[in-house]
């Protein structure tokens, strides 16, 4: 008995010295500031970095946990707040909020937030990306097509572009990852969005998983989530980490 406390014990405090500790951050967005929670991986870097986007409920405590997951994994992490301070309790209630902002502020905080990590003495400014859920994930498309310089964009189960126009701008490698039983971002539309940046010659990954619907990789998801698809997902989306941004 006394061998397993010991083991437990030693478990729990790896865990404790691996999780990154979190640092109340702000940051410039035109004539407004945006806080944020900077998650520093251990070391003296400079690092490769991520801004993490949240899904339609706001900043709440899982996207954070997603965060120190990635700055564990050698990323400085910055969650950033699009809603200024809420967080969403129900369904309704997000999609209000979610309506709420304005697309264009969205997109000039998510651009202040690269601009904020490349100042950043321990970030390597050239190898900056972005990766978002639901909601989150169709803004960190946006911002591959805002910023040039992005580096990768992980795009999980987000809005899609569909204008050849409007991918051409994307210079960044390109992750995504769907539900094949997601009833608001069909099948369709994401072979069709893989067709075309292939056609373009973008950087592009795509992976579908055919049973899961829309935010299967949330376990706050009670009817939807689906932890074996969610734990292939996160093993995916750090492979391709380690091969387009470290």
């Amino acid at each position: 008995m006394r061998a397993l406390l010991l083991i437990a014990l030693t478990c729990v405090l790896a865990m404790t010295a691996l999780a990154a500790e979190p640092l109340e951050v702000s940051y410039r967005s035109g004539n407004e500031t945006v806080h944020a929670i900077l998650y520093m991986p251990k070391g003296d870097g400079p690092f490769p970095a991520l801004v993490v986007i949240h899904e339609w409920w706001g900043l709440n405590e899982w996207v954070k946990q997603q965060a120190s997951n990635l700055a564990d994994e050698g990323y400085v992490a910055l969650a950033i707040d699009l809603y200024r301070g809420q967080v969403a309790s129900n369904p309704d209630e997000a999609h209000q909020i979610m309506r709420g902002v304005p697309e264009d502020r969205a997109n000039r905080d998510l651009l202040a937030a690269t601009a904020y990590l490349g100042s950043l003495p321990t970030v390597n400014h050239k190898r900056i990306g972005a990766i978002g859920w639901c909601m989150g994930g169709g803004y960190a498309l946006d911002l591959a097509v805002a910023d040039p310089k992005l580096k990768v964009a992980v795009i999980n189960y987000g809005h899609l572009a569909s204008d050849k126009a409007t991918l051409k701008k994307i210079h960044a490698a390109v992750l995504g990852i769907f539900g094949g039983q997601d009833k608001g971002i069909p099948v369709a539309d994401v072979h069709k969005f893989e067709s075309q940046m292939n056609e373009l010659n973008k950087h592009v990954e795509i992976l579908i998983f055919p049973d899961a619907g829309h935010a299967f990789e949330n376990p706050d998801n009670q009817q939807g989530y689906r932890p074996d698809d969610a734990a292939q997902a996160q093993k995916i989306t750090a492979d391709f980490l380690r091969r387009n941004l470290q």
